[in-house]
């Protein structure tokens, strides 16, 4: 392992990783990444994978449609030569009352505003698109095509062989100790391996950003959560778009090869760094979607889990500097959709560490830390 590096990213998931791409493509190649187990080990892994670009603000949607744009070329881009299972079935997403099908409109609104073609349809339209939708109790939803699933660690691993093949050094099963400053900017970083003297570290630890950030003395207002997930039988396809109710905190989608995967928010789950999975929500999914798409009470379960969700009070991410701390960089507190907007993230996060040009560079100020301390948030009002 080097001892010494410009820049320093702890995290290899697909943040991590495609920001590493992304700084070495711009010619910045003295670079580690410390993963603390295998790629995509942590929430990227154990994420459901969806990526949508339906979203109730601006800086979501933006980010979001970048990344879907990066996906659809991105095996071909990063010369990957298995499949990263991005299918484009679309996102359904069902609204049960008159305050979320206003949300609705002014979603829509938003998104068509920025190239975004999604669209509001009826109960009926709704169940043209997905034919097993108890629509009894649907007043109305939102569809958009592009919107789909991707192979997390298909995507992921994409970005970690490329970025080494472009001189990026990866560490695999390597523990980060502390952060190591000096007279008020970061150093380097301590690892169960050694020690890296840096110029500049990324905090891009997924459900453990918070606690690198502690190690640094930079004070996050955000917390992690357990969020749960299962996975059925495989069946022959029958359903095209993911089914998303930010009523019910659920989604549901059929994967390539036929399972179902679906996950649940539950609003009572307990912050912390808990990822086991309980029976309650196998109770308490089974009940939910059985209703919303009724066939699919006949499908075996096969497995379930649980991953973190890193949350910020507005339930956007937080990106760029720490003001108090020189040379700490954030790519955290994602909220549960890091997965979907990584690539257009790491496109940011490279050229605003190296000082670079982006049209959509100020995407990053307007998410940085200082906005909660200014009072300056950005609202997701479409987060499950």
């Amino acid at each position: 392992m080097k001892s010494k590096a410009e820049i320093v990213i702890i995290g290899g998931g697909v943040v991590g990783c495609s920001i590493a791409y992304h700084l070495a493509l711009s010619g910045m190649t003295d670079v580690v990444l410390l993963e603390r187990s295998y790629h995509a080990s942590g929430s990227t892994g154990r994420c459901g994978a969806g990526v949508r670009q339906q979203w109730g603000t601006e800086m979501n949607c933006r980010l979001s449609s970048g990344s879907c744009r990066d996906l659809e070329t991105l095996a071909e881009d990063l010369d990957y030569p298995a499949d990263i299972e991005f299918k484009q079935g679309g996102y359904l997403l069902v609204a049960y009352t008159e305050q979320q099908v206003e949300q609705f409109r002014k979603n829509v609104a938003l998104q068509n505003s920025l190239g975004i073609a999604s669209r509001l349809v009826t109960p009926e339209e709704a169940k043209e698109i997905v034919p097993h939708l108890n629509i009894e109790p649907l007043m109305a939803a939102t569809f958009y095509q592009r919107d789909g699933h991707a192979n997390p660690f298909h995507v992921t691993q994409a970005y970690a062989d490329a970025a080494k093949r472009l001189g990026v050094e990866i560490n695999l099963y390597t523990n980060v100790t502390d952060i190591i400053t000096d007279q008020g900017r970061v150093t380097g970083v301590k690892t169960d391996k050694g020690d890296i003297s840096c110029r500049v570290v990324v905090d891009a630890a997924g459900g453990q950003a918070k606690l690198i950030a502690e190690m640094a003395g930079v004070e996050l207002p955000s917390y992690s959560e357990r969020h749960q997930i299962l996975v059925t039988e495989p069946v022959e396809p029958m359903q095209g778009p993911m089914v998303m109710s930010f009523h019910h905190n659920i989604y549901c989608q059929q994967t390539p090869h036929g399972s179902f995967i679906m996950g649940l928010g539950n609003p009572a789950e307990i912050k912390g760094q808990e990822v086991r999975s309980s029976w309650l929500f196998l109770k308490e999914m089974a009940a939910i979607i059985t209703d919303i798409l009724p066939p699919l009470k006949d499908l075996r379960i096969v497995r379930q889990w649980a991953g973190l969700y890193h949350l910020t009070p507005d339930k956007s991410p937080i990106l760029g500097s720490a003001p108090e701390l020189p040379g700490f960089e954030m790519a955290l507190g994602f909220s549960g959709h890091g997965f979907m907007i990584a690539p257009m993230t790491a496109r940011l996060m490279a050229a605003h560490i190296l000082g670079l040009e982006h049209p959509d560079l100020d995407i990053i100020s307007r998410l940085s830390l200082t906005r909660f301390s200014s009072g300056d948030l950005i609202i997701e009002p479409s987060v499950v």
